[in-house]
């Protein structure tokens, strides 16, 4: 397989998920104008599966960095493949009350909300379960914490945004808020499951024998199995609108079916290339910087969907310290790790003092030998 081996390429590993994962619920958007959330969400699923197919078959396949994709499928236990496919279960049923979040209040709000609570939660459990609590100094934990602290306060921000905007267009706010918090809560969970079925040589905390692309894979499964559980409910019982049924599905045309594997093609090759960078990095770093999608989503909301468009006097102020904030929040958690690191002492070579050797002590001449005494009778 192929990993990324290099930590300031794994940054931008981390950085591409991160846009990857801000920037995917644009296809919902462009479906939306003729495709219900419930309908685009079957392809989106269809789309993550051969994403992670996809992927497996090629980076997983080639380079000389630990087992095949096959390899690592065929040496697979039943606890990796249940770590990923909850992860994956865990995520999908946060995910399908994300995407309705995004239908009722928009990605400007449903990003901010949800992705930040993920992003927090995610956050405390990499660093204080996964025992990163015990490597961090004391200065580390006081900017880990107000980084939280920060983007606690630009959630609140994004909350009264969207409350002035809904109160404006007189619709109800609460449900999409109140969606936005529990798919929060889901997202916290998913990527420390999925990261618990891999090889432990591979991540940090890994406690099973998968690599990247075969716990993407059993990732993406354990989504589909749970979507043909839930999807079929939200289909009958939707938050807005009326019922919508398989046969509405299937005549959909084909570049409305496409704009939803899309969709699943631009999330899944964003973890594919987080999971890629992990061994570089490690679960509690990579997490914070592919999280920070909010950042992105925001962006995407505001400035291409208009979705603040006529709002009240003052909920531009309130959008422009809310993504100000978001950013500073991602800097300071992200520096967190490395305020306390000391700086390697190295040694300095002994010098070598080269002393010149000592004459040889001349040879003493020979002594003759003395003449024999003669004898005396």
């Amino acid at each position: 397989m192929t990993l990324i081996m290099n930590y300031w390429w794994a940054l931008v590993a981390c950085a591409f998920c991160m846009t990857c994962w801000g920037s995917w619920s644009n296809t919902q958007k462009l479906a939306a104008k003729s495709w219900r959330f419930e309908l685009f969400y079957w392809d989106y699923i269809i789309g993550l599966v051969l994403t992670a197919v996809v992927w497996g078959f090629t980076f997983g396949t080639f380079g000389d960095q630990g087992r095949t994709f096959i390899a690592d499928l065929k040496q697979a236990n039943l606890q990796s493949i249940g770590y990923a496919m909850a992860g994956g279960a865990v995520w999908n049923i946060g995910n399908l009350l994300f995407v309705m979040a995004i239908a009722l209040a928009g990605m400007a709000v449903a990003f901010p909300i949800g992705g930040g609570i993920a992003w927090l939660g995610g956050i405390f459990l990499n660093y204080f379960i996964e025992n990163q609590a015990a490597q961090m100094g004391g200065s580390s934990k006081v900017m880990l914490f107000t980084g939280v602290a920060i983007i606690f306060v630009a959630i609140y921000l994004s909350m009264a945004a969207y409350k002035k905007l809904a109160a404006h267009q007189k619709k109800p706010s609460t449900k999409g808020i109140m969606l936005s918090v529990v798919a929060g809560f889901f997202f916290a969970l998913f990527y420390g499951l999925v990261v618990k079925s891999f090889d432990p040589t591979i991540a940090a905390g890994g406690a099973g024998k998968f690599g990247p692309f075969s716990g993407t894979l059993f990732f993406t499964l354990g989504a589909l199995v749970t979507t043909v559980i839930f999807n079929p409910i939200v289909m009958k019982k939707p938050v807005q609108g009326d019922p919508v049924t398989f046969q509405q599905y299937f005549a959909g045309g084909f570049k409305t079916h496409l704009i939803g594997v899309f969709g699943g093609l631009i999330w899944a090759s964003g973890m594919a290339v987080s999971f890629m960078a992990i061994k570089s990095t490690d679960p509690a770093v990579s997490y914070a910087l592919s999280n920070a999608s909010p950042v992105v989503a925001i962006l995407w909301g505001v400035f291409i969907w208009k979705e603040f468009k006529g709002a009240p006097e003052g909920t531009n102020r309130l959008l422009a310290i809310m993504f100000s904030l978001f950013l500073a929040g991602l800097v300071i958690i992200g520096a967190s790790k490395f305020i306390d690191k000391k700086p390697e002492v190295t040694t300095p070579p002994a010098t070598v003092i080269d002393v010149p050797d000592m004459p040889e002590t001349p040879a003493l001449p020979e002594v003759p030998d003395m003449p024999e005494v003669p004898s005396i009778n």
